[in-house]
């Protein structure tokens, strides 16, 4: 979009950006030769599934979890899969096979074996380029800065590891395919920095789990609870994955409820219960050299630009947006340090926060609070089929309910 000249980025998503927007001003330069590694599709081993053959034979929609959904969409063209979905993710696509997806596209391939995963085509090869906005090459000389640059390339390196089309399962499978059973409850716990605070909360509620967090990347504790299955994912990722009915309970934020309801409005994920962790307000934000008071400020000032509005939560801001009347707007998805995108290359953030003082360090200040979020339990308003599950269900409801109380 023209923030910057050059940069240096993962060839993954640079291709990533290009599968969807093919005449974009991004290009090339040159690759670096550093980062390598590669993109593949894999399966869980246990499905007996070990070629792309095998995949495209099945009549059944193929489920594809990735990080990377415009490959994800590719890969399933290009190979000729008849139905396919793509759940777009924001990082853990390994523990979701199998039973929240058929196929995931991932980069670990030296922990296929503890995820119990087996690749079945290598989508891309990944290393470190160098890019340029295509505008900016034609205008401005770069050569100052590219010359020192492919100058210091690294050699080429030889007879590095390289993993073949097709692979047989093997046997240190760490996560055998669990028994399907209606009767069981798919619970969701976060990862990340949340994990602490949930990991409290639960243990309060006398719900013991064994490697959670885990040391080790485990992805799959193992709980006290009878018929209760637990899988550690993204709290981003959680609303869709219940929309879709992968999970039946999740504990997620209820910033990223709102964003997911911002989008989906008739989504039937709900939230059951506030559990009073993490609190953060959703905040708007701008550079403390503007002269703006509030929103209205910024929404009656004349521009000759559209205003860039950038967040992690690109739906809430697109909603806030629309419901402050900015004239013209311009959306910046960010993932991660959004607030280093003021002033040069965003007008207006987004943005979470609990005291204030990052965004004061960064020179930014807070012009209007939407709404403030905690931890919640969240579940799907669709009817629970299953007497045995739906008393889990509510056991589980009403024991974090209690606990949540007495912290």
């Amino acid at each position: 979009i023209g923030n910057y000249d050059l940069g240096i980025c993962g060839s993954d998503w640079i291709e990533e950006l290009l599968a969807k927007y093919p005449s974009s001003a991004l290009m090339k330069v040159n690759d670096l030769k550093y980062g390598e590694g590669a993109l593949y599709a894999a399966a869980s081993a246990a499905a007996g599934v070990d070629s792309v053959e095998a995949v495209r034979a099945r009549p059944d929609t193929i489920r594809i979890a990735s990080e990377y959904p415009n490959l994800a969409e590719s890969f399933a063209i290009n190979t000729r899969l008849k139905h396919f979905s793509v759940f777009p993710l924001w990082g853990g696509a390994e523990v979701y096979p199998p039973e929240s997806a058929d196929l995931a596209l991932v980069g670990t391939a030296e922990e296929f074996s503890f995820y119990g995963l087996v690749p079945i085509s290598r989508v891309l090869s990944i290393s470190a380029f160098l890019i340029a906005n295509h505008d900016s090459w034609k205008a401005k000389e770069l050569s100052k800065m590219v010359a020192p640059i492919e100058k210091a390339l690294m050699p080429e390196k030889a007879g590095g590891k390289t993993w073949g089309e097709k692979r047989s399962p093997g046997k240190e499978m760490r996560y055998p395919a669990p028994e399907a059973d209606k009767d069981v409850v798919r619970l969701a716990l976060p990862d990340g920095h949340q994990q602490a605070p949930t990991q409290q909360l639960l243990s309060q509620a006398g719900i013991r789990l064994d490697d959670y967090p885990s040391e080790k990347g485990n992805r799959r504790p193992s709980i006290n609870l009878e018929g209760v299955s637990v899988k550690v994912i993204r709290p981003q990722d959680m609303p869709l994955q219940v929309a879709n009915d992968n999970f039946d309970l999740a504990i997620t934020g209820r910033d990223w409820l709102t964003e997911h309801l911002c989008q989906f409005p008739s989504s039937p994920v709900k939230e059951l219960l506030d559990l009073k962790l993490g609190r953060v307000k959703v905040v708007a934000v701008v550079s403390q050299e503007l002269d703006i008071a509030d929103i209205r400020d910024l929404s009656e000032s004349e521009r000759a630009l559209p205003l860039r509005v950038a967040s992690e939560y690109i739906n809430i801001a697109d909603r806030y947006a629309r419901d402050n009347r900015l004239n013209r707007y311009r959306l910046i998805p960010t993932w991660g340090a959004s607030e280093a995108f003021l002033p040069e290359d965003a007008d207006l953030l987004i943005e979470n926060t609990q005291t204030g003082r990052t965004l004061a360090q960064h020179k930014l200040r807070i012009i209007d609070t939407l709404f403030e979020s905690t931890a919640c339990l969240i579940g799907s308003a669709r009817r629970v089929s299953s007497p045995a599950k739906k008393e889990r269900m509510e056991s589980i409801t009403k024991t974090l309910r209690k606990a949540a109380e007495e912290i």
